[in-house]
């Protein structure tokens, strides 16, 4: 395929109608009361939200971090068509008149308004567009090798990436081969940026134009990468680790030890981030987070072979875990555990922990499958092998953090990297987003019409105006009207504690799970009822215990050579094929049955599972926080905000457009 005519085709289709779609920005004021934010300020509990006068800058810094694991092909391409939607709002708002209606939409970022109207915001002159991928290879683990030749991308180091496709060094011509573009229409920018939005005209010394480039950067993530996916460390290697390690091995006492400093990543953050710039990160999965600790032995999480060659497998947990994650007495049966003052064992034994012969009883393929062992880990394995959330929270609110040695250092998102020249000024944390396009069904976080039912099209905000899209974090906390609980609790449920949420879609496990949507009402059902959940098709069968249940489900597309949105069918009798997930027999609503053969080998949906630790971590920031749903509410009209991601560019520029001067 053709990636830039193809781009150019679907982009000229709804760029656009989608302007005078997504409207003014700048719902949050410096204080607001309305109706409840659940009903979309309709009827319910009164509510009010309070913020410090926003800070104001004319620059952004996107970072785009993209899972590149199995099966997010399908994902990316519907990226790929929505982060334009994203940079347009952004480069070229349109005219408003005295009411704040839309008037017109100018040709470009430099065209002034017609006389009696105004842009919505300044258009944003300056700026950054950079990718990182989900990979950071097995965190010292004999996962995710990266050779032989063709496996590079299981490790991305949290490196800049500019390649065209993952199998090939090829990379997308980028600002001064730094692997970021940079848009910069006025060429103010010491060498000049790009200054071309769609295609080349010759405003700027190179033949490129930033949408396309773009395209192919996003597209050129692959999805060949490590299966154990570290979307939040990712971001956090790139922007926040104040020395990222340059290689992890393990010691002479089986533990993890860092060698050196990753320094071309140090120049990569310094070029890339500005201290005075609005700071965007889109982060993109169908996985929850899998960013493993990468100190002591926590390495094991990954660990694939023993010693021997065979299957590597954890002991079970203590019994207690099942129904106690967070008690002090729940660890690995194949740990001590805590002990007194006086070294005495503090848990009593544990019988479940060994077999008949007395020894530590290890679980097997199918109890710890590979594929799974980022799940309920606590519950299964006793030890929680991942980074805690707050790590990731406070990286984007706390101008401090701690390294790996215990020292306590300056914040590289809220410090000047670049001593001695004309930026001074630094931003502060109301200046940094997170949007999390994850695993969630659409429905529980969009804004509600006037029915009461989600629509991303028209559902109201705290103002009462139909502004579409999703829910502001005031309407993500706020009672739902009617009930006693909150989207979070739908959403997320007692995160901490380990308490379920209350949409049992949002429920990770591989059981099949039973009840009911609490927004929509729609009842879960089984695979004897095929797709007849309209979020999930329906739960299926998973006799290996190597996947889970959906959170959501969608059809699968590409655009084709000539630049339209079709239908994709993936064969997955075809080895050549990076990423499918139908086999004869299988009853998951991804599939459907070959007429050619009767098997059910056809993939014609795709999926997302619960995104947990995503969301724990954009409840967590609050205002700062944008979530999104990786299932599109629909893929068939270009010209409403409802199609793809657009909901989600959407959000964000409605969020940030009250920083811009």
């Amino acid at each position: 395929m053709n990636r830039r005519l193809a781009f150019a085709a679907v982009f000229s289709a709804f760029a656009t109608p989608v302007l005078g779609l997504l409207g003014c920005g700048g719902d949050v004021v410096v204080q607001q009361t309305g109706g409840t934010a659940g009903s979309g300020g309709a009827t319910g509990t009164t509510y009010t939200d309070t913020f410090a006068p926003p800070s104001k800058t004319n620059k952004v810094d996107v970072l785009l971090a993209i899972d590149n694991s199995r099966a997010m092909g399908d994902k990316q391409t519907i990226l790929s068509l929505a982060v334009p939607d994203l940079v347009t709002r952004l480069v070229n708002p349109p005219c408003l008149d005295g009411s704040g209606n839309l008037a017109s939409v100018p040709t470009g970022p430099l065209e002034a308004c017609p006389p009696g109207t105004f842009r919505e915001f300044n258009p944003i002159l300056d700026i950054h567009i950079g990718i990182v991928s989900s990979s950071l290879g097995g965190h010292g683990s004999d996962a995710c090798a990266v050779s032989p030749p063709g496996k590079e991308s299981n490790n991305d180091r949290g490196h800049l990436l500019a390649r065209k496709d993952p199998a090939f060094p090829e990379e997308v011509e980028t600002y001064q081969g730094l692997r970021f573009l940079a848009w910069d229409p006025a060429q103010t920018l010491s060498p000049p940026g790009e200054a071309d939005l769609n295609a080349d005209s010759g405003s700027d010394s190179n033949a490129t134009a930033l949408l396309p480039q773009l395209t192919d950067m996003v597209l050129g993530v692959g999805q060949i990468g490590c299966g154990y996916e570290s979307q939040l460390e990712s971001w956090y290697r790139f922007l926040v680790d104040p020395a990222p390690y340059q290689e992890i091995v393990i010691n002479d006492k089986n533990q993890i030890e860092k060698v050196g400093v990753d320094t071309l990543l140090l120049d990569q953050r310094k070029t890339f981030l500005r201290p005075d710039s609005a700071l965007l990160i889109v982060m993109l999965s169908d996985e929850n987070d899998c960013s493993i600790r990468e100190y002591g032995q926590f390495f094991y999480a990954a660990q694939l072979k023993g010693t021997n060659g065979s299957p590597f497998h954890l002991p079970k947990a203590r019994a207690i875990c099942e129904t106690d994650p967070n008690s002090d007495c729940c660890f690995s049966c194949g740990q001590k555990g805590p002990t007194d003052q006086n070294g005495n064992q503090i848990c009593p034994d544990d019988p479940s922990c060994k077999d008949a012969n007395g020894k530590t009883i290890y679980l097997n393929d199918l109890n710890d499958n590979i594929s799974l062992r980022c799940h309920d880990q606590k519950r299964r394995f006793g030890i929680d092998f991942l980074y805690p959330i707050d790590r990731y929270v406070d990286a984007l609110k706390e101008t401090a953090v701690t390294t790996a040695s215990g020292e306590v250092v300056p914040n590289p998102i809220f410090t000047d990297l670049v001593l001695g020249d004309s930026l001074t000024d630094v931003r502060s944390p109301d200046l940094v987003f997170l949007v999390g396009i994850v695993g969630v069904p659409w429905q529980d976080i969009a804004r509600v019409n006037s029915a009461g039912l989600p629509n991303l099209n028209d559902g109201i905000n705290e103002q009462g105006k139909e502004k579409g899209g999703y829910k502001s974090p005031g309407q993500l906390s706020a009672t739902l009207p009617g009930k006693t609980f909150s989207t979070w609790d739908v959403i997320l449920g007692d995160f901490d504690n380990y308490g379920n949420p209350l949409d049992p879609l949002m429920i990770a496990g591989w059981q099949p799970r039973t009840g009911t949507n609490p927004i929509t009402g729609d009842v879960l059902t089984s695979s004897s009822l095929p797709l007849s959940n309209p979020i999930n098709g329906h739960e299926w069968t998973i006799p290996k215990q190597d996947d889970l249940q959906f959170a959501c489900i969608f059809p699968r597309v590409k655009v084709d050579t000539d630049g339209q949105i079709v239908s994709d069918v993936a064969d997955c009798t075809n080895p050549a094929l990076a990423a499918c997930e139908c086999s004869a027999g299988t009853d998951s609503p991804l599939c459907e049955v070959d007429p050619s053969t009767g098997k059910t080998t056809l993939q014609v949906r795709a999926k997302a599972y619960p995104g947990l630790r995503h969301l724990a971590v954009l409840k967590n920031l609050n205002s700062q926080a944008i979530v999104a749903s990786a299932c599109p509410a629909q893929l068939d009209d270009t010209s409403q905000l409802s199609f793809g991601y657009r909901p989600a560019m959407a959000s964000a520029v409605e969020r940030m457009s009250l920083h811009f001067k």
